[in-house]
């Protein structure tokens, strides 16, 4: 009698707790002791059904590999695991196990656990986890940067493949009209692997009518697709053969909008089997995209900054005048950054005939102040080389340039090499007078030698508007049939980590390499660059070479 009100106390017990209490085999069978609740959803007690069927396919190895250490250690388990809800094809919940071993007299063992629903805390969990992901964000250095950023952040936890498309132009709501397709650029995915990849798209590619319309709405939309796929209406037909072809389920589309503007579209997909994307999946990944409005608004702010120097600097830096006898090339790379453009100019003025004054300089600053600045200080070396003519000094030049721009009060450094390039009419080629102020040397690629930087027994003469009182050097050089000339902004040999003599070494190198191949003088110059991945900073090169009819 006492075990019985024992066993109607522990059943009514637990009966008001909101776990299930169950018991399992080691083959995975459940049987159902007490509570009902979550676990009557997810399992039919006294079936012959193992639980791992009804394990979400993206949980499902992971946890069996921890209920099979449990069950051979003999030890305790604590996770969380979506579980599919009885009855429901597509539907799952995270639930909270908890089981622990029980041995008999015999040595069998079985294991008892709680089941309790933890969806909610598992979303809240998430959504933290993922919010404070995005938040330590910063401004990237382009869209394509922040959009990847975000699709790291939700595959493979909440999707299997994030593809986003950049509006060109933007969509201000409400004023697109609707026949007219959001011009679309598409961005570098994120994918769960064994997907195929996604195919490349031109330049004419449309977005599908339904894509479209969540653009003009601003509202993200919910696709379910049928057990044979997506259908062939509604998206366009590339997305239509990719989803197929990963045996997608559904796909989410997510308008990005910044200031009341789309700037993008995420199309986020489950494929291979995984269910799709739900309500409750949805309102997180619109929290985790809104998110990223402010890095995405940052980048958008510092992307026109950027093309703004960009244009500013490309102004001045003009095409290179024509002079017999000499071959001029000029090429400028801004960095590969949002904001890192306008410090570095070129420029080379015809003064007569037989004579060419040449400039290279750097602008301390990578912003649109520093473009700006640039802009003033090469105008005035410009104005100042023409004015002083063919037989100035430029070590005089720099020196009067140095006056000027320290009594304008406008960059706090410039570091520049100014030249004078005259014609030898009796012994032929030309001769070369630079002076250099705290700029990298000037590297000479003679024809039938080996090439050596320009400079003096010392270290170069101080940058300008460093000192007040400075007599400035000149340096001199003879340019003969075939040798090149090559002035060039820092960007060229200085790489973080690096030591600047190992990377003076090796320009020197890879230009005897080059010449070596006898070719053309702009070949020679792009291949002096470096490869795009290594390139840190503004890189402005200028160069010329005597042809041989000089």
């Amino acid at each position: 009698m006492n075990e019985e009100r024992l066993l109607r106390r522990y059943q009514a017990l637990m009966g008001a707790v909101p776990q299930s209490v169950w018991v399992m085999s080691p083959g995975g069978v459940v049987t159902l002791l007490s509570g009902g609740g979550i676990a009557e959803k997810l399992w039919t007690p006294g079936t012959d059904t193992s639980w791992m069927d009804a394990v979400h396919p993206k949980d499902r190895d992971w946890f069996q590999r921890a209920w099979r250490r449990a069950t051979q250690q003999r030890s305790s388990l604590d996770t969380i695991v979506r579980v599919r809800l009885d009855g429901a094809v597509d539907r799952f919940r995270h639930v909270k196990i908890i089981a622990a071993p029980v041995i008999d007299e015999d040595g069998e063992v079985e294991f008892v656990g709680t089941a309790t629903d933890a969806e909610e805390h598992w979303r809240a969990r998430m959504r933290e986890k993922l919010l404070a992901r995005m938040a330590a964000v910063p401004a990237a250095r382009d869209l394509s940067e922040a959009f990847l950023t975000t699709a790291a952040a939700v595959v493979p936890e909440l999707a299997d493949a994030v593809a986003i498309f950049r509006l060109v132009d933007g969509v201000e709501a409400g004023v697109r009209p609707a026949d007219a397709p959001a011009a679309t650029s598409p961005e570098r995915v994120g994918l769960a692997p064994g997907l195929p990849s996604m195919p490349p798209l031109d330049a004419d590619f449309v977005l599908g009518p339904v894509a479209q319309r969540a653009i003009e709405s601003q509202e993200a939309r919910l696709l379910v697709f049928p057990p044979d796929g997506p259908p062939g209406e509604g998206l366009s037909d590339v997305s239509v053969r990719w989803l197929r072809e990963a045996g997608a389920t559904g796909v989410a589309l997510l308008p990005v909008v910044v200031d009341g503007r789309t700037v993008a579209l995420a199309t986020i997909a489950t494929c291979r089997g995984n269910p799709p994307p739900d309500e409750a999946d949805l309102s997180l990944l619109r929290d985790v995209f809104q998110q990223m409005s402010g890095p995405l608004r940052r980048t958008m702010e510092l992307q026109s900054i950027r093309g703004k120097a960009l244009a500013l600097q490309q102004s001045f830096l003009t095409a290179p005048p024509s002079i017999d006898g000499l071959t001029i090339t000029a090429l400028y790379h801004p960095a590969d950054s949002a904001a890192e453009v306008g410090g570095d100019w070129y420029d080379a003025v015809r003064l007569s005939a037989d004579a060419l004054a040449l400039s290279i300089g750097d602008i301390a600053g990578h912003d649109l102040d520093a473009a700006m600045a640039m802009g003033r200080v090469n105008s005035i070396l410009r104005g100042l080389a023409y004015d002083s003519g063919p037989a100035a000094s430029p070590a005089v030049t720099l020196s009067r340039l140095d006056r000027i721009v320290q009594a304008l009060d406008s960059p706090s450094m410039v570091t520049a090499v100014h030249a004078v390039v005259l014609r030898r009419r009796t012994y032929g080629g030309w001769h070369i007078a630079l002076s250099n102020a705290g700029h990298p040397p000037p590297l000479l690629i003679p024809a039938d030698a080996p090439s050596r930087y320009l400079h003096g027994l010392t270290a170069p003469d101080p940058p300008l508007c460093v000192t007040d009182d400075l007599t400035r050097t000149t340096l001199r050089a003879d340019l003969h049939a075939g040798d090149i000339l090559v002035l060039y902004t820092d960007g060229l040999v200085e790489t973080p980590d690096t030591d600047i003599g190992d990377n003076l070494q090796r320009l020197r190198t890879r230009a005897d390499a080059l010449a070596r191949r006898n070719l053309p003088m702009p070949s020679v110059i792009r291949g002096l660059l470096p490869p795009l991945h290594h390139r840190r900073d503004d890189i402005a090169i200028i160069a010329l070479q005597a042809r041989p009819d000089s």
